[in-house]
């Protein structure tokens, strides 16, 4: 069976795909973000957050062992929040998640999830595929102590867009239009796409059904 190894540390993401029948192995990517995203300053945000994801999938593939590769598939992820022309990746620090609410409170913004997927045969790198979802966010409007409180829990800071749909910050979105995954952080629509492609069927890799 071919083993399917998330490229990613989100715990959202693997509680999407292990609700979807998935149990992903998972490796985390080790690469300097920033100095990706600075290095593509002026492409179009879609193919930012899909080289980074296509990025954090060749990271991980390099740690594998190629003796205990003999099929498998890594997929990796990365979300950035498009408010009018600004790109609103993690925050990290409370100030900086102050200042994304300020932008997104009472409007909407498009998140953007790029997706990779590549596909691994006795070592070696056979397909690849790779996209981006797009899905409109309606945000609500927190009063400020609802703000403050939301931010001093620390769930926004590792987000893109400093919001969750899936936590805390559920109470703050009026509305999603497009894929509800995808803002979680992995969409499966376009992964079970992208697995085609890769020569998988995702009914394949989920978890055998419990014996009676």
């Amino acid at each position: 069976m071919t083993t399917f190894i998330l490229a990613s540390a989100s715990p959202a993401r693997r509680a999407v795909l292990t609700a979807a029948g998935i149990d992903p192995e998972v490796r985390v990517a080790n690469l300097n973000e920033d100095k990706l995203i600075a290095g593509m300053a002026g492409s179009e945000p879609e193919k930012i957050v899909t080289e980074l994801a296509v990025a954090k999938a060749r990271a991980v593939i390099r740690t594998l062992d190629p003796a205990l590769t003999t099929d498998s598939v890594v997929v990796a992820c990365d979300s950035m929040l498009r408010m009018g022309k600004s790109l609103l990746g993690k925050p990290l620090t409370v100030d900086r998640a102050r200042l994304y609410w300020d932008q997104m409170s009472g409007r909407t913004g498009t998140l953007l999830t790029g997706h990779a997927a590549v596909r691994i045969v006795d070592g070696t790198t056979v397909a690849t595929a790779d996209g981006c979802e797009s899905t409109q966010i309606r945000f609500g409007r927190p009063t400020e102590p609802e703000l403050e409180a939301y931010l001093a829990s620390g769930e926004p800071l590792q987000v893109a867009g400093a919001c969750t749909i899936d936590g805390l910050g559920g109470w703050f979105i009026d509305g999603v239009d497009g894929d509800p995954s995808s803002v979680i952080g992995i969409s499966l629509p376009l992964t079970r796409r992208l697995l085609d492609r890769v020569g998988l069927r995702v009914t394949d890799l989920w978890r055998p059904p419990d014996p009676a």
